[in-house]
């Protein structure tokens, strides 16, 4: 009996440790590698600005009545 305990925990502990190896073999490796050309970035952009004032006709008649404001 203390025989075949004895030959089930050693079967365990080399199924575990061979499960181990194999599962450290399988890890994934990525490589990053520069590439040999420059990287280029091209900004062509455009900005147009519109401003757009709307004023009430109090403000209208304020400014009409008193040029020398502005």
């Amino acid at each position: 009996m203390k025989n075949s305990g004895l030959k089930s925990v050693l079967l365990s502990a080399a199924f575990l440790t061979s499960l181990g190896g194999g599962l450290s073999a399988c890890t994934p490796t990525v490589k990053i590698e520069p590439s040999d050309k420059p990287i280029k970035i091209d900004l062509n952009v455009k900005i147009d600005q519109e401003v757009r004032v709307r004023l009430d006709k109090d403000v209208e008649e304020l400014i009409a009545d008193n040029p020398d404001l502005f």
